[in-house]
């Protein structure tokens, strides 16, 4: 007997299942099919969600502005010591201005009497106060330009070096002279090493990076 015989008989031997058990089995289907679409929706929500694409501002990203190098964060600590300086001094020039004698005061080329120096004194406080604070202000102002790789402010450093090499010049008390040299050195060697060939890279990629930037 074959393969094909033997199957045959198997066949005529199985009973068809009755009308009462396919009416129940029908019955058992339609429920699973009932009560399968809840679990698929519940089974596909992750699959959804992560083919989403992830939300974008529309706007590329520019290039990161370069890290300063050396010379550039060496400037930077000079310029904060020269407004420590300068509210040091400040600081010493309240404490003592009470002690100014007349002929150590000079208003536009010409030395001040006692009686004048004690009607203007408090202009003359009032003026060191507000002259003091705005060379702080401007220390810290470079200082923060200078490090963020802005070329104007290197450029108005140097410009600055200039005007202390005239305040220099012009001073003729020895504290006054003493202050405006370690002053001027100070920025001196601030602005000799922010052109510095290391510097000036760091300047051309930030202001290269700045140009990118723009839209």
């Amino acid at each position: 007997m074959n393969d094909m015989e033997l199957l045959r008989e198997l066949g005529q031997e199985t009973p068809l299942p009755a009308p009462a058990e396919l009416d129940a089995a029908r019955a058992r289907l339609a429920a699973a099919i009932a009560s399968a679409p809840a679990a698929a929706g519940l089974a596909t929500v992750p699959e959804v969600a992560t083919d989403q694409p992830c939300p974008s501002s529309g706007q590329p990203a520019g290039p990161l502005r370069p890290s300063a190098p050396a010379p550039v964060l060496t400037a930077v600590r000079l310029m904060h010591a020269g407004a420590v300086g300068t509210a040091v001094y400040l600081i010493i020039a309240l404490a003592f201005i009470g002690d100014i004698q007349a002929y150590h005061l000079r208003y536009l080329g010409h030395s001040l009497t006692a009686a004048q120096l004690s009607h203007q004194r408090p202009l003359i406080i009032t003026l060191a106060i507000v002259t003091g604070l705005a060379l702080i202000a401007l220390w810290l102002w470079m200082a923060r330009a200078v490090s963020q790789g802005r070329n104007w402010a290197r450029i108005l450093s140097t410009v600055l070096l200039g005007l202390a090499t005239l305040e220099v010049t012009g001073n003729h008390g020895v504290a006054q002279v003493f202050c405006a040299v370690l002053t001027w050195l100070t920025g001196l060697a601030a602005v000799w090493l922010l052109w510095r060939p290391a510097s000036s890279a760091f300047f051309r990629q930030c202001r290269q990076a700045a140009l990118t930037r723009r839209p």
